[in-house]
Order: structure tokens, then sequence, then C-alpha cells
């Protein structure tokens, strides 16, 4: 049993390098026609989840190496949200699918490269607080694991899960209060437990156990419910309280407007 400490940048980054070769190894033979598959995401194809992640990793360098041009990307972003993410999707709309895998696979070395060489302390603008650069990399970590469980349903085959995992579920608990401030809501000051088990079979511990707000089950479902890529319904979560329940139901770990989440399999 063990408290989650902050990961260094080596190990990020080699948690972004493994997420990204998983997702590789699915997509890397798709043509046109496999590329425009549909995805659990309305609207959107494997080749937009693709899209998504190439544009996002580029902005994250952009943060880095061109503020004040990522400050325009960020002004564009919230003047028509909706125009913004149809016009970075049709980026990779208008590609060939080696144009396509190649510029985010490209996109990805590079922020790999960069988080290498970065102080974890290093403060980076993103689209709504800034945040460091071990977060920034936690956060591409994490919108690559999500999107990579988007193309891996698909096409109707299961993603192997390891215990980098752990990125996306510290990230889900450090969340918590950005999820209920999109939504214009007070967050309760009650403390919510959470206690999860690894794909290995060690136990992830977050807060103080004893209270009435408790959250138990295996991490990957845990994983699932703070990125939107699964309905509370289709988890084995035990969630105990009405806060540590109403948490999960609004939960949010990626930035944006409030997602609208999944509907139930059955």
């Amino acid at each position: 049993m063990s408290t989650v400490s902050p990961p260094s940048m080596a190990e990020l980054c080699n948690a972004l390098r493994i997420e990204h070769d998983k997702i590789r190894e699915l997509v890397i033979s798709l043509d046109d026609q496999g590329l425009d598959k549909a995805t659990p995401s309305p609207g959107w194809s494997i080749r937009d989840q693709l899209t998504h992640l190439a544009f996002f990793d580029e902005r994250a360098l952009e943060s880095a190496i061109d503020p004040d041009g990522f400050s325009q990307q960020v002004a564009s972003a919230y003047g028509d949200f909706e125009e913004y993410e149809r016009a970075h999707l049709e980026v990779g709309r208008n590609k060939t699918p080696f144009e396509l895998i190649g510029w985010w696979e490209t996109s990805r070395s590079r922020l790999i490269d960069l988080f290498s060489r970065m102080d974890p302390k290093e403060r980076l603008a993103w689209y709504g607080p800034e945040m460091s650069a071990r977060s920034s990399a936690s956060a591409r970590y994490m919108e690559t694991w999500a999107h990579g469980q988007d193309v891996a349903d698909a096409l109707e085959v299961e993603l192997l899960h390891d215990d980098y995992i752990v990125n996306v579920c510290d990230l889900g608990v450090r969340t918590r209060n950005f999820s209920y401030v999109l939504r214009e809501l007070e967050m309760p000051q009650t403390q919510v437990y959470v206690r999860l088990s690894a794909p290995s079979g060690d136990i992830w511990e977050w807060g103080d156990s004893g209270g009435d707000n408790t959250i138990e089950g295996q991490a990957v479902d845990f994983a699932y419910l703070v990125t939107q890529r699964r309905n509370i319904e289709d988890v084995s979560l035990v969630i105990s309280g009405n806060d540590a329940i109403h948490w999960m139901s609004i939960c949010q770990a990626f930035a944006g407007p409030p997602g609208p989440g999944r509907t139930p399999k059955n």
C-alpha cells in the first residue's frame, strides 16, 4: 500500500513514449477508410483522435518555446471554441494517412525531447490556469491514454494497461476542484478517500481513510471515469457518500468546456 509521489520527468517521458507506441501499433497500417472509422466520441473518427493529439502536442511545445504565439491560440480558442475545434480537426482530415501519422509522430517526438530537458517546476501557460512542466507532461500522458482508448474501442481491441496509469488517476484526483469550477459549482470541503488497485496489484491511496466519502476499485475504472471514457454505470468502482458520488458524476481531468460524458454501453 502506498501514497502517490510525483513522477520524475524521465518517468513521464517514458510513459508518454510507451503509450504512444501502443496506439501506433493499432493505426500504423490503417488506410483512409480505416482512419475514418467512427470512435465512441460522437462525430470523431480515428483520424480525428490522432489529429487532436498531434495538434495539442504542438500547442504544448508552443507554450514552452513561443509563449506569445500560444497566447494567441488561447484567445482564438476562447473566442469560439466550437470553431476552434472544427478548424483543428480539419487539419488532419486534409492529410493522407502517411502525412497524418508522420505529423503525430513528429510532434510527439519533439515534445518528449523538450520535456526530457525541462525543470519539472518550470511554469507553462495552458488553456486555463498555468501549470508546471511536470503537470503538463502528466496532462499529455492523460490525453494520450484517453484518446488511445477511443481508438482501441473503435477497432474493438483491448489495450494493455500498466502502472503508468497512476498519472491519469493522480491527475483525476488533483482536478477535483477543476470539475466543479468548470460547472460554476462550489466544491464541497468534504475530503474524499480514494483507494485503487493498480494493474500490477499494488494499492494506491489518496486522502485519509475513515470518512464517509470513499472511492475504491480498479485504477483503470477510475481513469475511465475521470477522462470520461466510460459511463459510471459501466465501471465497478464502489463509491460511498453523497459528495464522492456527485464528484464522480461530473469529474473531468482534461481542459476545455464541460464534457458531456458517455452514455451507458447497455
